[in-house]
């Protein structure tokens, strides 16, 4: 299992190099990035100059804010510079950010998405080759190319895509079209392996495939400090975090599952009301325990090798970043055990 870490928090552009070579030295397997307030590819630039080894990915990238070729060629280009250490991971983001903050088309995203990492690949394989441009789906065409828009071959030309998902119908398209799948922090191994696990069986049966060849990344919520204060913040933190999720109806899903619909509901009303203060009470501890890990159970590394047991996922990533100053030593032995 390779252990990731997110982009720090609030880093800097300019000090994105040093904090990935950090990340590097403490033994991480890869770093990701975020689209929030900024660019999820220009860091990974920075992160791929200052490495040798760490694999650089985006967690996520929003697929329908670009077009197919526009996303083409910025992986190409970081997989060329990172020597093939470029993990793309798209989402489809919400109807209304798709829609209102970037005036882009939502209609059947579950279609669409995997109409798009067909595209991708068309266009790929002509970088690569110089085959024909003929891609020609139900969302996006590629028909069109001259030498001159042509970046040409690269040494790694096979760039791994994975898909973000929560609800069973994005995870029947990671299956269909995608190489990974990562999965959102609000999951428990019993939604992965009850809901999402079959969902990823049925698309790959759709393109003849196993669904065993797809890599799954896993974020997960920890609740960690040095004291039982520093714990506490941390676990009001996370309570604050899946609130704020748990209030969007896109993980109605999920929260049914745990028998946690009418939470999701009272959470969204005081979204809409703005009472954000009050909607952390309203994530019980059996919400808590489901989606997240506490240092106060005992060993965390023990915690999580047991939450992933029997192959569940092949990366994990926590969700909380690692520190500016961290003790490099400590999180290594940590790394350790995790995979030991």
């Amino acid at each position: 299992m390779d252990f990731d870490a997110p982009m720090p928090e609030g880093v800097r552009l300019s000090d994105v190099g040093v904090e990935a070579a950090r990340i590097e030295r403490m033994g991480f397997d890869g770093i990701w990035s975020f689209e929030i307030a900024h660019d999820p590819f220009f860091p990974l630039l920075e992160a791929a100059l200052a490495t040798e080894r760490l694999r650089i990915g985006t967690n996520i990238a929003v697929a329908f804010a670009r077009s197919p070729f526009s996303m083409a060629t910025s992986a190409w280009d970081l997989q060329a510079v990172s020597r093939g250490r470029l993990l793309l991971g798209l989402g489809t983001q919400v109807r209304a950010h798709v829609e209102r903050r970037f005036s882009a088309a939502f209609d059947h995203p579950a279609a669409r998405i995997v109409d798009y990492i067909d595209c991708l690949r068309a266009i790929w394989a002509t970088f690569q080759t110089g085959a024909h441009a003929c891609h020609e789906g139900r969302f996006y065409r590629f028909t069109l190319i001259n030498d001159f828009f042509n970046p040409g071959p690269i040494d790694h030309p096979d760039i791994p895509v994975y898909l973000a998902g929560v609800n069973p119908r994005m995870a029947t398209a990671a299956g269909e079209a995608a190489d990974g799948f990562s999965v959102h922090p609000m999951h428990s191994p019993h939604y992965f392996r009850e809901v999402i696990r079959p969902a990823l069986a049925e698309g790959a049966r759709k393109r003849g495939r196993s669904a065993r060849s797809l890599t799954v990344l896993a974020s997960c919520f920890v609740v960690r400090g040095a004291t039982e204060r520093a714990r506490r913040r941390a676990e009001q933190e996370v309570r604050r975090q899946i609130a704020f999720y748990a209030s969007t109806p896109s993980y109605r899903t999920f929260l049914e599952f745990h028998g946690e619909i009418d939470t999701g509901k009272r959470l969204s009303a005081l979204m809409r009301e703005g009472r954000f203060d009050e909607m952390p009470v309203l994530v019980s501890d059996r919400l808590l325990g489901a989606v997240a890990i506490s240092e106060s159970d005992g060993d965390l590394a023990k915690s999580l090798r047991a939450r992933y047991s029997d192959d569940l996922v092949q990366r994990v990533a926590l969700y909380e970043g690692v520190p500016s100053g961290a003790d490099e030593r400590q999180w290594r032995m940590f790394i350790d055990s995790v995979r030991s």
